[in-house]
């Protein structure tokens, strides 16, 4: 399909020589037959009229319209009475002109799924579009002048100050502005951080969690990890969340953690747990990296405040905006301890100079209007019947599977039977337009010992298609 561009007259780059001994007019004629030969210019695009065209290479209007009277005569060119000039389709252009035409390719029809469980995605329909359309342009209206130029590689002032106001009243941090730096999401904060301690040299291991974020042929943020030189060690989880004992036998330098909600199990990482990994900061002089990804959606636990609260001068606190609007926004924060905001600053700076200052704006405008806590007061309710959905699903279904994680977030797991192999109901399930995800892709260690186990989103799944997924994958899963 061709792209339509608005106005009397869409530009188009073309180059006259006048020195050359050739004439302007064959030039512009062999200039456009190239251009639509080589798919420059695509079947069905609109060329600037003869008038703005004749302008734009300084010739006069006649020679264009001969030029484009030739190329209609030749048939590159189509033009109807009272509409633009166009380019032809292929197959309305001259045999020895057009590249042989390749067989049509018959569109394979995609089966429509009942639905699919990708853990990670909100619920991209629940955006609230029109709160942020008004405040983009309430942003435009009110941004300074001043303020459009590249300004302070940490972000917006305005955004940043918001911030660490909600992130006191809402978690419980020790925020300050000085120490605030925008990002675009977590995967830039963490590279920040490590950039930033590398430099400082003060990391050159970097532990995560297992299952976290899996092996590095999988994983693009172990990849990164990797790419820097940094050696990854993978520490396990159990019930009550990181093994801190583990960590301090890897000399790892820094540890990357999800303590409110353990990503992908769910588990909260436990009082004596969170106490030993901020002793273990303390002791060895290293850093803990917190990512707080989805804190603001719980539903039958009492709030947990962030480690970053305790030891402001050890741990690196990221969020990002990805789970309580949506992964496009591309609007991330970390609250840095004072000794290396510079540090991840400047890296910050030559990363992209800065992100989007509109849209730190707009996302400002919508904490301090309170439309954003109106969100996310409306999507705890969309989650928690979700939630209660797919428990009820499970009870009615599949009774003897254990579903775990569901403290918070808008992701489950369920521990399969030893029976039941998770590739293979995995795989079953797409056949039956269900999509399922396995733990195993989480994992950085391979346990053969473990057992299957899904992790299940069902943050972008509709309350009713819950019931009839697990209904027709029911007895993969017993």
């Amino acid at each position: 399909m061709a792209i339509e561009w608005s106005g009397l007259g869409p530009e188009l780059l073309l180059r006259l020589d006048r020195s050359a001994g050739q004439p302007l007019r064959a030039q512009l004629e062999t200039s456009l037959r190239e251009a639509i030969r080589d798919g420059r210019l695509r079947g069905g695009e609109r060329l600037p009229s003869s008038r703005e065209l004749a302008r734009g290479l300084g010739v006069s209007r006649g020679m264009v319209q001969d030029c484009y009277g030739q190329l209609l005569a030749e048939g590159y060119l189509t033009s109807r009475g009272g509409s633009a000039t166009r380019v032809a389709d292929v197959q309305e252009r001259p045999a020895m002109a057009a590249a042989p035409a390749a067989p049509p390719v018959r569109p394979v029809a995609e089966r429509t799924m009942i639905a699919d469980f990708q853990p990670g995605v909100p619920d991209l329909t629940s955006f609230p579009r029109a709160d942020w359309a008004r405040a983009v342009g309430q942003a435009c209206t009110e941004i300074p002048t001043a303020d459009l130029g590249y300004g302070d590689p940490r972000g917006s002032a305005v955004l940043r100050d918001v911030l660490a106001a909600y992130l006191r009243r809402i978690r419980a941090a020790d925020a300050h502005p000085a120490q605030m730096i925008v990002t675009t999401g977590f995967a830039q904060g963490v590279n920040l951080v490590l950039r930033a301690l590398i430099r400082e040299r003060a990391v050159s291991c970097v532990a995560i969690e297992d299952p976290g974020y899996g092996p590095a042929e999988d994983d693009e943020t172990v990849r990164a990890f990797l790419a820097m030189g940094l050696r990854v060690a993978y520490v396990p989880v159990d019930e009550e969340g990181l093994v801190v004992s583990a960590l301090a036998a890897t000399g790892a330098e820094a540890v990357v953690v999800t303590p409110a909600h353990q990503a992908p199990m769910g588990m909260v990482l436990s009082a004596a747990r969170r106490h030993a990994l901020l002793d273990w900061a303390r002791q060895t002089g290293g850093y803990v990296i917190e990512d707080d990804y989805d804190s603001e959606f719980r539903y039958d636990s009492e709030p947990v405040g962030t480690l970053q609260g305790l030891a402001p001068d050890q741990v690196f606190l990221l969020g990002t905006a990805s789970k309580a609007l949506a992964p496009a926004m591309r609007l991330g924060w970390m609250q840095a301890p004072p000794a290396l905001a510079a540090a991840v600053a400047a890296e910050k700076e030559m990363n992209d100079r800065g992100s989007n200052t509109v849209d730190q704006l707009a996302l400002a405008l919508l904490l301090t209007s309170g439309r954003y806590d109106r969100h996310l007061r409306r999507m705890r309710g969309v989650y928690a019947a979700r939630r209660a959905a797919l428990v009820a699903a499970f009870a009615r279904h599949c009774p003897a599977v254990r579903l775990t994680g569901l403290v918070a977030g808008f992701q489950a797991v369920a521990l399969l039977p030893a029976a039941a192999g998770e590739a293979a109901v995995i795989a079953a399930a797409r056949d039956r337009r269900v999509g399922l995800y396995g733990l195993a892709e989480y994992r950085g260690q391979p346990d053969p010992a473990a057992w299957g186990a899904l992790v299940i989103g069902f943050g972008n799944v509709a309350e009713r298609a819950i019931d009839p997924a697990f209904a027709a994958v029911a007895d993969l899963l017993r």
